[in-house]
């Protein structure tokens, strides 16, 4: 068995989902490994990942509003507010969604569906710098 570590950088330009599937699949192709599980983790508390519907633009604006809705920027509903009114809302969203993905390697190449793509969640609507460490064990 092979194992292989590295991180990816993204920069996040507003709030939504970023599209990182070509990255990912670029990394785990670069790694060699034909069968295995790569694992992404997202190492940040206002940001998060997603595996959702990559061709329709309307099915990522419909998940932005939802969130946008269940967890509003309100000032008077949350006590922390440090880095603005983005921040709580940020926190409840990452926690709503998820920070780690595992994806099955098959035959080279991760076993997506048709219509799924790997996002980044950024939660905050100021620019940021988001990292993700990678983990890819397979043979």
């Amino acid at each position: 068995m092979r194992q292989a570590t590295g991180f990816l950088e993204f920069r996040t330009e507003r709030q939504g989902l970023l599209d990182i599937t070509r990255e990912v699949a670029e990394w785990a192709d670069a790694q060699g490994v034909r069968e295995g599980l790569l694992t992404l983790f997202c190492r940040h508390t206002s940001a998060s990942l997603i595996v959702q519907e990559n061709a329709a633009p309307a099915a990522r604006r419909d998940i932005e509003a939802y969130f946008a809705r269940i967890a509003p920027e309100d000032a008077h509903a949350y006590e922390h507010d440090e880095e603005g009114p983005d921040d709580m809302p940020a926190h409840l969203r990452a926690t709503l969604t998820q920070v780690q993905l595992s994806i099955p390697l098959i035959g080279g190449r991760m076993a997506l569906g048709t219509w799924q793509g790997i996002y980044l969640f950024e939660h905050r609507r100021r620019p940021h710098r988001r990292t993700l460490a990678l983990h890819l064990a397979g043979e």
